[in-house]
């Protein structure tokens, strides 16, 4: 087991990671930009060292100088929790060339998996159903070519990265030029990389990803589903592990198709498939994450399964301890997204608590929002017995949770768990547009 992480991030997956840390006794070093200096996980780690200015380019994605910083410190890997670095085989590569773990996939696997186009053609013979799309493409005079032979409507997409960076839909060929230019400066700004390709869009339909762990020695154990169909723009709002939409027989096969087809591209560490649920209940294979995702929480809640020490164990080379059979999966846990709407100084923050109630967040009181970084404050997660238990819950945990200071969307969230169509679980990638 390693002594001593570097984390290569901030917010609240910084302070996730340092915390799972301490409770398996490996010291921890941050790192932190000038706007982050006075940021919860930088007086949470046991060292930490400033690495550049405000702007993510400077300093969460300077590679040399993380590198140079945990040399420095004395780690032994680093985490890259999620964004920022965490998909980047460059930076992965870059770690091991310095005797550093990389926590995560390898960087061998990234190439494969990262370019979203390559994926899909490498799981279209695993048994999975995969949506029909393309390859990387050159110009925009092939993607017209391609989605006329596709069908409209289509999606661009960018092969690197996720987040819903990149992606536009386009309707009809006088579209596609506009989107052209928009899904690839978009997909550069984010990731360095303006490559995109085309995939059918299937419409109406539910967005669902199934959690994966999946160890040097061969084990794979899959750890259920969450449905993210609540979504504005492509960027997730709600979470909510077992889906309302998906039985238990659908379940189990999905769940054994992933983990078989995991097996066949041998990867190693935490990852998602992420799936379209259409209306005749058929699931259609969109991509894989090969890193932590932001709505882990919600299955670690179902589970009692902590992905991020996983994460770390399975870096370190040992085994996952317990099979398939072992994970437990009864009950519901959903998570709301509490994000900024506004910059500003933190002046009061009172959090809910009770039984299986938990907000993962950087804030403390003073803390500072500024326009520099995603705007996520945290992540309020529920858990019971039933999901009529949860939603009652979770209303009330929205009720309480209290941010002054900070614009935020609370209220937009209790109005979104109070609607009829997601009380009753019917809802769809539609639901937000359509209230």
């Amino acid at each position: 087991m390693f002594s001593k992480i570097l984390i290569a991030n901030r917010g609240e997956i910084a302070v996730r990671i340092i915390r799972a840390c301490k409770e398996m006794g490996v010291a921890t070093v941050a790192v932190y930009s000038e706007a982050d200096k006075d940021a919860l996980h930088v007086s949470l780690a046991d060292q930490a060292y400033c690495i550049g200015g405000p702007e993510a380019a400077e300093s969460y994605l300077n590679e040399k100088q993380i590198i140079s910083t945990a040399l420095l410190a004395g780690a032994q890997a680093i985490h890259p929790g999620y964004g920022f670095l965490s998909e980047n085989a460059h930076f992965a590569r870059l770690c091991g060339q310095n005797g550093l773990v990389f926590i995560g996939p390898d960087p061998d696997s990234m190439d494969r998996l990262s370019d979203k186009a390559v994926l899909k053609e490498l799981f279209r013979h695993t048994g999975l159903s995969v949506i029909p799309g393309t390859k990387a493409l050159e110009d925009v005079g092939q993607a017209k070519a391609e989605a006329a032979s596709i069908g409209y409507p289509v999606m661009l997409k960018a092969c690197a990265g996720g987040g819903g960076r990149g992606i536009r839909l386009v309707q009809t060929p006088q579209e596609m030029e506009p989107a052209w230019q928009q899904s690839t400066a978009e997909a550069f700004s984010a990731f360095g990389d303006g490559t995109v390709y085309l995939e059918k869009y299937i419409h109406p339909a539910r967005h669902v990803e199934l959690q994966i762990l999946a160890d040097e020695h061969g084990n794979v154990v899959c750890l259920g589903e969450r449905d993210c169909s609540l979504q504005r723009r492509n960027q997730k709002l709600i979470e909510e592990t077992p889906s309302p939409a998906v039985s238990g027989t659908q379940r189990q096969r999905l769940m054994a198709l992933a983990v078989e087809a995991v097996k066949q591209v041998g990867y190693v560490g935490a990852g998602t498939l992420e799936f379209l649920l259409d209306r005749e209940g058929d699931f259609w294979f969109m991509e894989m994450n090969v890193r932590l995702q932001v709505e882990h929480c919600v299955t670690e809640m179902l589970t009692g399964i902590d992905l991020v020490k996983w994460q770390i164990r399975i870096a370190a080379g040992i085994p996952l301890n317990f099979t398939q059979a072992d994970i437990p999966m009864s009950g519901c846990a959903i998570e709301c997204r509490i994000n900024a709407k506004s910059c500003g100084t933190l002046e009061m923050l009172h959090v809910p608590g009770g039984p299986s109630v938990r907000f993962d967040t950087c804030l403390v009181q003073g803390s500072r929002v500024t326009p520099y970084y995603d705007p996520l404050l945290g992540k309020l997660i529920v858990f019971a017995k039933t999901r009529e238990e949860t939603l009652r819950k979770l209303r009330a945990a929205l009720c309480e949770l209290q941010i002054q200071g900070i614009r935020t969307n609370i209220e937009e969230q209790l109005s979104i768990v109070a609607d009829d169509r997601f009380t009753s679980g019917d809802y769809d990638l539609t639901f937000i547009g359509s209230r």
